[in-house]
């Protein structure tokens, strides 16, 4: 089990193979290739010994079959000291260094209207047998997945044997990366019959690192950020940070909260969330006149906090953003050249351009972690038509009244439980979060108005689930509220539709409820 050293190169990215593989030569290696590896490698003057040359058997089926064959594998597997007699029996020669990337398969499902055929054609059965095989043997084989790796596997190379520690490293990158490629297709596989598989099990979740964050929600905890192949564009884990101090945990979480719920108006809106909770938000003509009202529901509040916008950041919006406030994170699908100029002026502010979502984004899970094991659902999508508002008081909402609880209704689903909104105007004007009451969550919110000098004479108001005593709407009536939209369902609707009708009250019932934990 002795002579030259032997590399099998076989990659779909074809980054940096090149000086690669001539690095390779300089170290005396043979390499081995496959179809268009190796006439990439031919091309630039690089001698390749073809996998058939090895095996003796041409490769077919359009390449389907090529390198799953003794010869290839006994390279790969083959233990000095253990497998010597096999290996000289059988005219297997040793394979040192495994270099593998696979079919794109991720890339090809993420295409528009790919077909079916494509994808199953885009999966990869020689190449995570062969990774497989050699991260098995990383006592002996060095196995690269990852151009990234190249210049460290080329340093290495330099020495009589790759250091144990490099050789373990890959080996778990590897089986990460077949193991990421192998749940990609479980996903895709499934999507096609989603009636059929309501609950994946096993669930498989894959993520890839994007960047180690400065520490978690507090300064002891560690975390990171992971990046899913399959987000869609629109979103923060896909974002780009074109200026500012390193993200945290929380600029990460605030600035998910405010996307997510800048992205559900169609009017250029603004979202100032503080906390996880949404403190300010309004819609406008424009952004700048957008986060101008925003601003004002609370700017107490809004200090230190973190803005969307689902428009692109003008230099307007951007000038008025430096002027008036200390903001910790500012996201917006794009963001202009000019506004990037405006906010280089404030240098520690972390400026995200998340992209345009798509017209229809993919169905998407939240997931939720408990010890010992980890909650999954739907992502709260749910939206109203106009046909689904049932008025139940005597008085109906005017046109006008209805825009604006149709606003706190957007609004109240990002706050957390209890939720209650106060609006006019296409503005939120206070907001009351997380009470273990709502009728202390009503109270909250009209404090919040009132230390702003905010007047709620004629607002509407939102909440997030159904009033179970009459003191929620008794609390609005005190400070001048016209209409009041929530699901309905206690079983004392009946009480609380006669306080609204006391009190003059319209109320409309969505029969839909937005909890948020």
């Amino acid at each position: 089990m002795s002579g030259k050293r032997r590399a099998l190169i076989s990659v779909a990215n074809k980054q940096g193979i090149i000086p690669f593989a001539r690095g390779l030569l300089e170290r005396s290696f043979e390499i081995i290739s496959t179809g268009g590896t190796a006439s990439a490698l031919r091309a630039a003057g690089i001698p390749v010994t073809e996998v058939s040359a090895i095996t003796g058997f041409p490769e077919i089926m359009d390449g389907r079959v090529k390198t799953l064959h003794p010869r290839i594998h006994g390279g790969l597997l083959g233990r000095p000291g253990y497998d010597d007699e096999a290996v000289a029996e059988h005219g297997i020669g040793l394979i040192d260094v495994l270099v593998v990337n696979l079919y794109p398969f991720e890339e090809t499902i993420a295409r528009p209207n790919v077909t079916a055929a494509e994808a199953i054609e885009n999966i990869d059965v020689g190449g995570p047998a062969m990774l497989r095989a050699a991260a098995k043997n990383h006592e002996r084989v060095t196995v690269v997945i990852d151009e990234a790796d190249y210049p460290a596997v080329l340093e290495a190379l330099r020495k009589p044997e790759v250091p144990a520690a490099l050789r373990r490293d890959l080996a778990a990158k590897a089986f990460a990366y077949t193991a990421r490629y192998d749940a990609a297709i479980s996903g895709y596989l499934r999507s096609q019959d989603a009636a059929a598989y309501a609950w994946p099990d096993p669930l498989m979740l894959s993520f890839r690192l994007a960047q180690p964050l400065r520490y978690g929600e507090n300064p002891h905890q560690k975390a990171a950020l992971y990046r899913s192949a399959d987000q869609h564009s629109g979103s923060v884990g896909q974002a780009a940070q074109v200026q500012g101090k390193e993200l945290s945990f929380n600029n990460l979480a605030d600035a998910d909260a405010a996307l997510q719920c800048v992205s559900g108006f169609e009017t250029a809106a603004c979202v100032i969330v503080k906390h996880a909770n949404p403190c300010g938000v309004a819609i406008a003509a424009a952004p700048d006149e957008a986060y101008r009202r925003a601003y004002r529901a609370d700017p107490t509040s809004a200090f230190g906090g973190v803005l969307a916008f689902n428009r692109i950041l003008d230099e307007s919006t951007a000038e008025a953003i430096v002027e008036q406030q200390f903001a910790e994170v500012v996201v917006a699908p794009e963001v202009a050249a000019a506004a990037r100029s405006v906010l280089a002026r404030k240098p520690a502010i972390r400026v995200l351009e998340a992209g345009w979502r798509p017209a229809a984004p993919p169905p998407q899970w939240d997931t939720k972690t408990v010890e010992g094991g980890l909650l999954l659902q739907e992502r709260d999508v749910g939206a109203l038509a106009d046909r689904d508002l049932r008025t139940v008081t005597q008085r109906a909402p005017s046109e006008a009244e209805l825009a604006d609880l149709r606003f706190a209704w957007a609004v109240v689903k990002f706050v957390k439980s209890n939720a209650i909104v106060y609006a006019r105007d296409g503005a939120t004007l206070g907001i009351g979060a997380g009470q273990a009451s709502r009728v202390m969550s009503a109270r909250i919110a009209a404090l919040k108005a009132s230390e702003e000098q905010l007047s709620l004479e004629g607002a509407v108001m939102a909440s997030d689930a159904f009033f179970p005593f009459r003191d929620g709407i008794d609390t609005a009536a005190e400070h001048g509220i016209r209409a009041v939209i929530h699901p309905g369902g206690s079983v004392r609707d009946a009480e609380v539709i006669r306080a609204a009708d006391e009190h003059d009250i319209a109320m409309v019932l969505t029969g839909m409820r937005h909890f948020r934990h």
